[in-house]
């Protein structure tokens, strides 16, 4: 009997490529010695992952499975991707769930796995902080995204394969989205100069009022290692659930 994970792949790459209207962005080359599917961030410095709006969960505050669009600065879709969890564990965990997510490319290949384990979220356990595993292709890990205790302060590390810190995040005191973006710093391993960032954008009163479709933008250094693009997007849909989840872990 297969895996239900592994049955769950066909539909979510069916959303991907039927949803009508959309641009996608044009493949680029295959280059050497870089995983499948992340050649489309050599090209990029910047992108904007916005949450599709589910109805069902604006009418019955019934959770269903999260759904992204992956966007480059043009409007052209580079990745779509999709939470594939249980009914039980989305509505009894809340934000707080272990997910995986799953991001497809414009030819239905999934091309990078973000896994998230549960771990508990409460401050007073700095021994059981949050973290995610990035991979590319699906089942080789190129990264991981793990939470630093801090008193007052969301901070994270960014690690490759080899658990060696390559950069760190700093974000607000408050991770409170009031009309004014978010901003979470990326910056080098001694917190000395700022590389990038990922930022919640502010959507609106009614759309961050009503529902938990939220907005994001990434930049980062043209030329980082696309492996740690990759984790970079990892790290973004982590501080999306921690933080910006109705009923998120802040």
């Amino acid at each position: 009997m297969r895996n239900p994970a592994e049955l769950a792949v066909p539909s979510i790459q069916n959303q991907a490529i039927v949803q009508e209207g959309t641009i996608w962005m044009p493949i680029p080359p295959s280059l050497p010695n870089y995983p499948p599917g992340l050649q489309y961030l050599t090209q990029i410095d910047q992108i904007l992952i916005h949450q599709q709006i589910e109805l069902l969960e604006i009418l019955t505050c019934f959770e269903t499975n999260n759904k992204y669009e992956i966007k480059n600065t043009l409007g052209q879709r580079v990745y779509f991707a999709a939470e594939d969890t249980d009914c039980c564990t989305r509505n009894c965990c809340g934000p707080s769930r272990p997910f995986t997510m799953r991001i497809i490319d414009n030819l239905g290949h999934e091309v990078i796995t973000l896994r998230r384990p549960l771990r508990c979220s409460l401050c007073c356990f700095p021994c059981c902080l949050q973290e995610i595993e990035v991979q590319a292709p699906p089942g080789t890990p190129v990264g991981y995204v793990v939470q630093n205790w801090h008193a007052c302060l969301p901070k994270f590390t960014i690690q490759d394969d080899k658990r060696t810190d390559i950069l760190k995040i700093t974000g607000p005191c408050v991770a409170c989205s009031c009309c004014d973006d978010v901003n979470f710093e990326v910056k080098s391993v001694g917190e000395t100069a700022t590389v990038g960032r990922i930022s919640k954008q502010w959507t609106g009163f009614l759309k961050e009022a009503f529902t938990d479709a939220d907005n994001f933008g990434i930049t980062f250094p043209m030329d980082l290692d696309v492996k740690m693009k990759a984790v970079m997007i990892g790290a973004c849909f982590l501080i999306d659930f921690m933080f910006f989840e109705h009923g998120g872990d802040n």
